[in-house]
């Protein structure tokens, strides 16, 4: 490999370990947050606050998905034409969109508010609403400038900006909820507080990197392009490149995130339909949107790193026409998804209960009504992995509209399932995650074929056989342990953490002892080099020859 292809692969790999590090660390804050919100506002005044949010996301998401890679994209490219002065004037043309976008997102809560309530049948939330309608204006600010900075390969500013909205929300969020609560005032103007704090979190972290975009200066030659490079094109060549570039990303993950908002208003909906009241329909869902699915999110944003790193390689694969090239690299993704996805999910819905009781044992209402909804949501972590994985592959393949395709499918399946499902009593709010699972299944199915049809990946049963196999015998030796100790002693965080820690060993071991990881797929995690030393010295993995170690990822 040339010394230049390197160094792009490095710069890449780095900015993938930064963003996956940034995204983790901002997820355990999320569940953090929660901890204490919860008992600040209960499940009903979460329903609120949750409810508000999703709305918030909706709008947010047109923000977020697309248009910054695309800006990103584009300036690049500028840069890599010598343009670097066109390179700015493509920024202040997609500053023009992020601002319009931000504010009508932000006018659109506001004005609609009263209506988005009705169509909820919360009303309650209204004051929620309101107060994190300015955050759409702010996040698309900040998505501008960060789409900025990824164009000139800076990550940095990116991760600290998350990371300051994160911890901002959660100071300002608990302060302000806490305060609201000392005055005396209800629950849906203590939510409202804090949504508050969620604005003020959105305002700090916009105002940093407005800053580190003054103290910028690229390459500090910014004034330096000669004359016959200072353009990238028109204002409306810009825009038209921007559209193209960012409308498919954005359509996929507008999809995602209305299906979530259309899950929100029915899950409302349905609940008061079959007898209850809205207040404890709120209490349900925001027992399940709170605890459930907090814990849900976060262990795909950690199992999901793993398989970047292979895209930019599946990519030059693809390039160079090597077919059996890109067959292993597709196969290398899906089992890197599964050795890490399918425990993952199968030990979140055997230990719901216990988890959930650790981390909000303070609220035993909420618990008892979320751990049977997360151990059904637990099966469905390892299809969310795999929707990134083979998202991953379709764009690697320059397959825009194909997860578009899957994903608007997968929605039209929820939606169906969790319409009947709620609606009849016996059912009720497990219908919720019952209809997350099969819209996941739709996709990650729909997804495979499509994937398939690109490149053939001869056999994918293994793949995900072995794996499972491993994982059901650890995660049920290690829960039938728990379950036998908790009837003599009781449960105990102690017990809860050991059984976990005990399910991860077991996993691993069985793993390297039957096969399932191989010192190939060892040798392709990060530090997967000094793991494989480790491993080899325990005789539980082969040590390879020096040549077929030359030939891993």
């Amino acid at each position: 490999m040339a010394e230049g292809q390197k160094t792009v692969k490095k710069i890449f790999l780095s900015g993938v370990l930064l963003l996956s590090l940034s995204t983790v660390l901002v997820k355990v804050i999320g569940l953090i947050y929660k901890i204490p919100m919860l008992s600040y506002l209960g499940s009903e005044g979460m329903g609120y606050f949750n409810s508000a949010y999703e709305i918030y996301a909706l709008f947010c998401v047109i923000a977020t998905a697309g248009l910054p890679v695309a800006l990103s994209v584009l300036i690049s490219a500028s840069i890599a034409r010598g343009e670097r002065r066109g390179a700015q004037k493509i920024y202040r043309a997609s500053m023009a969109v992020f601002l319009l976008i931000g504010l009508i997102g932000t006018a659109v809560m506001v004005v609609f508010s009263p209506a988005f309530c009705r169509l909820i049948r919360s009303e309650n939330a209204h004051a929620c609403i309101l107060s994190i309608a300015p955050t759409v204006f702010f996040i698309c600010v900040s998505s501008a400038l960060r789409g900025y900075f990824q164009g000139y390969q800076r990550m940095l500013p990116t991760a600290v900006s998350q990371l300051i909205e994160a911890v901002g929300k959660l100071a300002f969020g608990l302060l302000l909820a806490r305060w609201a609560l000392g005055r005396g005032y209800e629950t849906p103007q203590v939510a409202a507080a804090a949504g508050v704090g969620l604005t003020l979190g959105t305002l700090v972290s916009m105002l940093y990197l407005v800053v580190e975009k003054l103290r910028f200066r690229p390459d500090g030659r910014e004034g330096e392009a000669p004359e016959t490079v200072l353009s990238s094109g028109t204002y409306r060549r810009i825009w038209a490149d921007l559209g193209r570039l960012a409308i498919p990303m954005t359509l996929g993950a507008s999809a995602v995130s209305l299906t979530k908002l259309i899950d929100m208003t029915m899950i409302l909906r349905r609940l008061q339909a079959i007898g209850l009241s809205e207040a404890m329909a709120n209490e349900a869902y925001g027992s399940y949107t709170t605890l459930a699915l907090s814990v849900f999110g976060l262990l795909p944003a950690l199992v999901n790193s793993v398989a970047l790193p292979l895209v930019p390689i599946l990519s030059a694969a693809i390039a160079s026409g090597d077919r059996e090239r890109q067959a292993q690299m597709i196969r290398s993704s899906y089992q890197l998804t599964a050795l890490f996805a399918i425990p993952a999910a199968l030990g979140v819905s055997a230990f719901a209960r216990p988890i959930l009781k650790l981390l909000f044992g303070g609220e035993p209402e909420a618990v008892a009504i979320a751990a049977p909804l997360l151990s059904i949501l637990g099966v469905s972590v390892f299809l969310s992995c795999m929707i990134t994985a083979t998202n991953s592959v379709l764009h690697a393949y320059q397959s825009v509209t194909r997860p578009i395709l899957s994903m608007l499918a997968g929605a039209a399946v929820k939606i169906a399932a969790a319409y009947f499902l709620i609606g009849i009593p016996s059912v009720g709010m497990i219908g919720a995650p019952v209809s997350t699972f099969l819209c996941n299944a739709v996709v990650v199915g729909m997804n495979l074929w499509f994937a398939g049809r690109l490149c053939k990946t001869p056999d994918l049963l293994p793949v995900f056989l072995r794996p499972l196999g491993a994982a059901l015998g650890a995660v049920g030796l290690a829960y039938g342990g728990y379950l036998a100790i908790a009837a003599r002693i009781g449960e105990s965080t102690v017990l809860t953490l050991g059984s976990l820690l005990l399910s991860v060993g077991l996993y691993l071991l069985f793993a390297c002892l039957f096969g399932v990881v191989s010192a190939e797929d060892i040798l392709a995690l990060p530090m997967g080099n000094k793991i494989y030393h480790v491993l080899v010295r325990l005789r539980l993995i082969r040590a390879l020859e020096p040549a077929e170690k030359g030939r891993t990822i």
